[in-house]
């Protein structure tokens, strides 16, 4: 079944389902839990602020949809553990798996923080891995599941001042071709998806100057950044048995960046 949405062309039913989207409360992954309830799937929704998680688990009950909120700090391995466990035991299963959560310290190579260094580690890299060794053996079990690595252009070349990001996101690479390897025979799809620049709400505040903007932008063929809604239909589709023989990619939202030789 197809049913219409207001930001994009189509969107897909997924009533019956059970999705769990971390970092959940803010920009892209805020956006894609909701596009998960609108589309009927019970969604389980994880972020750091317990305000912010009651905002959004209202939003979702505002339109009649199901969703179930658990309150963890991905930086820590043992609340990453529980955080995992909890939705492992209290959803039939999971069916879709987004690791969305990360973030960024900007900062040059000889200024890093090591705190820094060691967080966005924690978050973007071991987090997706810890999850995905929880919830794993329960779409073994069920031979079915969707996981999808919400990564970065960042995975594909070095940008500056971002090197705990670069390093983070091509890991995550690895980890999303690793996954791919051993959980395919099970029929669990793994891919991950690169955009650009997001204008998230954060992302407007970072890039709404023109001055800073409009140079990044004259790199891009298509001559903007993304909307958080561009890359939820990505996501939306890749967890549909519309994608059901692509696994272990990265689909790369860029605006033609990477078409570019200079």
């Amino acid at each position: 079944m197809i049913v219409k949405n207001e930001k994009s062309t189509i969107t897909y039913d997924y009533t019956g389902t059970y999705a769990l989207v971390t970092g959940a409360t803010k920009g892209i992954g805020r956006d894609i839990a909701l596009s998960f309830a609108k589309a009927g799937s019970t969604v389980g929704v994880t972020g750091r602020n317990n305000k912010e998680l009651i905002s959004l688990v209202k939003e979702i009950s505002d339109f009649g949809g199901c969703s179930v909120p658990y309150a963890a700090d991905l930086s820590n391995a043992e609340s990453c553990l529980e955080m995992a466990e909890f939705f492992s035991g209290t959803f039939p299963s999971i069916d879709i798996l987004v690791n969305n959560a990360g973030l960024s310290f900007p900062e040059l190579l000889v200024d890093i923080d090591w705190h820094h260094w060691d967080t966005t580690m924690q978050v973007n890299l071991r987090a997706p891995a810890l999850i995905a060794k929880v919830l794993a053996p329960g779409m073994i079990k069920h031979r079915k599941g969707v996981i999808i690595n919400i990564s970065s252009n960042a995975c594909l070349a070095g940008i500056a001042e971002h090197t705990a990001y670069c390093a983070s996101k091509f890991g995550l690479e690895g980890l999303t071709k690793v996954m791919a390897v051993e959980l395919g025979p099970h029929n669990i799809r793994v891919n991950s998806i690169a955009p650009t620049i997001v204008l998230t709400p954060m992302g407007e505040q970072v890039w709404g100057d023109a001055e800073k903007a409009d140079p990044i932008k004259e790199k891009i063929p298509l001559g903007r950044f993304v909307y958080p809604h561009e890359v939820t239909s990505v996501v939306l589709f890749l967890a549909s048995e519309g994608a059901s023989m692509i696994h272990g990619e990265t689909i790369i939202i860029d605006g033609g960046v990477h078409a570019k030789l200079y």
